[in-house]
């Protein structure tokens, strides 16, 4: 299995609404008391063990218009297939604070999903999509604000929930139970 999470490097980027993908890698990670810290395929990486099974968990390190490329490489040094598959990342067309996972899909308005469709020649793979919301500001400068203190704190929360149903999810392999376990964290 491959974890990964969309999102822009550098300090200039904690926090914001568009590393998402990141925070939820972290929440993994740090209940897996693992680093993700090497530099593999354009991405951090760590591996973890879930049920006897490796898990490679991810944090691209390429910016969002071109995570396709790591994503790719992580796969094809992996030996998975996108069944094996899960992408994190932030979305402005889902209502803020909201899970919804998918297990094929477009987009939407997203490019670091545009990105990974192109370089994987498919949208066939399964994505847990964090909602964002919209703002009356344009996306760019939205996506790229850094959450207020408690908008902060909502999200590390959903990161940490979403973590743990990852955890589940790579025990089990029960996408629709993912899905709907997911779609209702509160």
């Amino acid at each position: 299995m491959i974890i990964v999470g969309l999102g822009n490097v550098g300090e200039q980027y904690d926090g914001t609404y568009h590393n998402m993908g990141f925070r939820v890698v972290d929440a993994l990670a740090d209940r897996l008391n693992k680093k993700v810290n090497k530099i593999e395929c354009s991405a951090l990486t760590g591996v973890a063990s879930i049920a006897g099974d490796r898990v490679v968990l991810a944090k691209t390190l390429t910016y969002m218009k071109n995570s396709g490329a790591a994503v790719k490489s992580l796969l094809e040094r992996y030996g998975q297939t996108l069944d094996d598959l899960v992408i994190i990342y932030d979305d402005a067309d889902i209502d803020r604070f909201s899970v919804r996972v998918r297990e094929k899909g477009s987009a939407g308005s997203h490019n670091g999903m545009k990105s990974v469709i192109e370089y994987l020649s498919t949208d066939d793979f399964l994505r847990v999509r964090m909602g964002i919301g919209k703002s009356d500001r344009p996306l760019i400068d939205y996506v790229l604000d850094k959450a207020s203190p408690e908008d902060d704190k909502i999200f590390s929360d959903r990161a940490y929930k979403v973590a743990d149903l990852l955890i589940e999810y790579c025990r089990d392999g029960d996408a629709s139970k993912l899905m709907r376990n997911a779609n209702i964290i509160r």
